[in-house]
């Protein structure tokens, strides 16, 4: 049995020039913590057998979710919307929870869990932008601010601290909470930051970009670490998934 877990991690779809692309950002952070990261590109129609190879899921950062997938509405500030992305995400994250693979949902991640999880999004929230709280900058580019961490949560358990400044890069957020899913993370305007549900245990999921200060900072580093480490154990556990 291999040591180091072999970690998947989800992609964008098809650019431009006909690559399918990933920030090396995810990568550096997978690999710092013990992970061996292999890439998983929309498209894919073998995914029961592909999860077969891996022991933990990251799922990345990237355009946003069809509004069609949760009842939403079409906003003029909604792009990059891909609709086999949104397709390969939404039965990975079914085989996720099915089978209670170790899982850390970033940004866009998070947003897919909470929509296969029977919750809604808020299209975009530059209404809600109040308190002097940026959650993305022009051009898309990354905004900083903290967040407020319920100490009674898991997350809290990994980061170690209640209170975080974060990397923000998102337009859109959680509006209506999941059946038996909580909040456990909050800007200061009150925009949900993480979720997490008691059934899936081993499902971490935040709204804000860890992997664009990891690098620096040892907090957001430590979402990796227990990825990584919770898919050691799940090694042992491989023959108890049944994956169909």
């Amino acid at each position: 049995m291999r040591s180091n877990p072999v970690i998947g991690l989800t992609t964008y779809g098809l650019n431009a020039q006909g690559a399918f692309y990933l920030p090396g950002f995810f990568v550096d952070c997978t690999r710092r913590a013990g992970g061996i990261p292999i890439l998983i590109p929309p498209g894919e129609n073998l995914l029961p057998e592909l999860i077969k190879s891996v022991d933990g899921l990251l799922f990345t950062g990237g355009g946003d979710i069809n509004p069609d997938l949760y009842g939403g509405q079409t906003h003029e500030t909604v792009y990059g919307v891909d609709d086999s992305r949104d397709r390969a995400e939404m039965e990975l994250a079914q085989i996720v929870l099915d089978n209670h693979i170790p899982t850390l949902a970033i940004c866009r991640g998070m947003q897919m869990f909470t929509i296969v999880l029977g919750g809604t999004l808020i299209e975009d929230i530059s209404q809600n932008e109040i308190k002097g709280v940026t959650h993305r900058l022009p051009e898309r580019k990354p905004s900083t601010h903290t967040v407020t961490v319920d100490r009674s949560s898991m997350l809290y358990s990994i980061l170690g601290t209640g209170e975080t400044p974060i990397a923000s890069v998102h337009h859109q957020a959680v509006a209506t909470l999941p059946p038996g899913t909580r909040a456990v993370a909050f800007a200061p305007d009150g925009i949900i930051e993480a979720i997490e549900n008691d059934e899936y245990e081993n499902l971490v999921a935040v709204q804000w970009h860890p992997e664009l200060t990891a690098g620096e900072d040892p907090i957001q580093q430590s979402l990796f670490d227990s990825l990584v480490q919770k898919a050691r154990v799940s090694q042992v556990k491989r023959k108890k998934y049944s994956l169909n």
